[in-house]
């Protein structure tokens, strides 16, 4: 358990025991259309095992933004969060191998203020067009003995599709092979309820602007978009052959690398070979984190992690410049960092 993110209000392993009671009612449901449910960033339909004239995976990921929402309403700025919805529902199936149909959206709020959903469904709008996907429709709700006054929430659901024989990950990822990450934009979606009380505890404001954040107030750093790894990913997969890839999100990389590796093995990474945030320094030393901790909690940098065959790095590495070699796949399961 990430002690400090407990406290904070987010336990991670009572996260993980309700998934493990709500695994048996859920996979009842599924019938041999389902390749891939319960645990995996994306769940997997077979249209042709269903039935469905043609071929093709659909991969569907539901989400949201946590509470960032509450660092958007305290700055006023609500466009930045529904990109970061898109952003992290496509990168979800990304991992999967595919590329985004349409989205649905859904806001909730305590009282709707027109011009703040129509800010935010902007943002949702804006990214959809970026990576070529619909905004079919979606759903806002007002509830006002649900939510805080000023408050509200935001979740999506995303569909794309795959071909079957482009989906990922791999079942020949092996021990020796390359692990490389593309750099996050700060925290992402992720981790905001443990920053929110660091900064809280600091004594300072979401105005200030601490040196170590080159520039930045705490709240723009807070704020920056949740990178979407669409044309990263594209022209890592025309270059070379994607064995996995695995999104960086909630549970940081301990929970979630091991997601896109078999069962019996694991990963080390290397220290000092990818770039740290600023603003992941800052809440790391601001709230005396320890490295579990933080690594738990926090993406620490390690936006989109991707599985390659050694013999492939000078390839990947021209097709992407800003991505980085940071570890390798071994035996043994989960993930250490050197």
């Amino acid at each position: 358990m990430t002690n400090a993110y407990a406290a904070a209000g987010v336990d991670i392993a009572a996260a993980t025991r309700a998934k493990e009671l709500m695994a048996a009612a859920v996979r009842a449901t599924h019938g041999p259309a389902v390749l891939a449910g319960m645990g995996a960033f994306g769940g997997c339909f077979d249209l042709g095992a269903a039935g469905v004239a043609g071929s093709g995976i659909l991969v569907a990921s539901t989400d949201g933004v946590g509470t960032k929402t509450l660092v958007a309403t305290a700055l006023g700025r609500y466009a930045s969060v529904g990109q970061d919805l898109v952003n992290h529902c496509v990168n979800d199936i990304l991992v999967q191998g595919a590329t985004p149909l349409f989205f649905l959206d859904y806001v909730a709020a305590a009282r709707l203020a027109p011009e703040q959903v129509a800010a935010i469904v902007g943002g949702v709008a804006a990214a959809c067009q970026a990576v070529g996907c619909a905004l079919l429709g979606g759903e806002t709700a007002e509830m006002p003995d649900v939510y805080a006054p000023d408050g509200f929430d935001l979740a999506g659901t995303i569909v794309g599709i795959v071909s079957r024989e482009a989906m990922l990950p791999r079942p020949n990822i092996a021990p020796g092979d390359l692990v490389l990450a593309l750099p996050s934009s700060g925290l992402h979606t992720n981790g905001y309820s443990l920053a929110r009380k660091i900064v809280a505890q600091s004594g300072m404001s979401y105005h200030d602007r601490p040196a170590s954040l080159e520039g930045l107030s705490i709240g723009e750093a807070l704020l920056a978009i949740h990178r979407c790894y669409l044309p990263e990913v594209q022209a890592l997969r025309a270059a070379v052959t994607l064995k996995g890839l695995a999104h960086i999100t909630g549970g940081g990389v301990y929970d979630n690398l091991p997601r896109a590796l078999p069962a019996h093995l694991g990963a080390t990474l290397t220290h000092g070979s990818w770039a740290i945030p600023p603003i992941c320094t800052y809440l790391v030393e601001q709230g005396d984190l320890k490295e579990q901790e933080a690594y738990h909690a926090l993406n620490m940098g390690l936006g989109m992690l991707a599985i390659i065959a050694p013999d492939e790095a000078p390839a990947a590495l021209a097709a992407c410049p800003e991505a980085r070699v940071v570890g390798a796949i071994r035996e043994g399961a989960g993930v250490a960092l050197v």
